[in-house]
């Protein structure tokens, strides 16, 4: 029953800029982290940021100062603000629950950065 909804993905020029959300519906949100993860045809899933029910972040090295993770618990969304995007942060962006027990995933948005 637990749900998470991605969107906000697209293409963009390189230098542009997205916002992705994603919204956890059937279970609580506020007490857990959420994370958002991308992967790349014929790559590993890789971390690209994290954030904890307090609001305390994490980043890849490959999207510090230009990704900003941030949440809204009262509508139970996280969102990824992606600034100067390079043709390399091309991927499915997945938006992920950190449960202890269960690993919960959305179905991924796509975001392309072409010219």
């Amino acid at each position: 029953q637990v749900r998470l909804v991605e969107s906000g993905g697209g293409l963009v020029q390189p230098g542009g800029s997205l916002r992705l959300s994603c919204t956890v519906s059937g279970t609580g949100f506020s007490i857990y982290a959420m994370g958002w993860y991308r992967q790349a045809p014929g790559k590993q899933r890789e971390l690209v940021a994290t954030i904890t029910g307090g609001g305390v972040t994490n980043y890849a090295d490959s999207v510090k100062g230009r990704f900003t993770i941030s949440r809204d618990n009262a509508e139970n969304t996280v969102y990824l603000q992606m600034n100067s995007l390079r043709p390399e942060d091309t991927a499915d962006y997945y938006c992920r629950l950190h449960h202890p027990l269960y690993e919960y995933w959305g179905q991924g948005t796509q975001v392309t950065v072409s010219s």
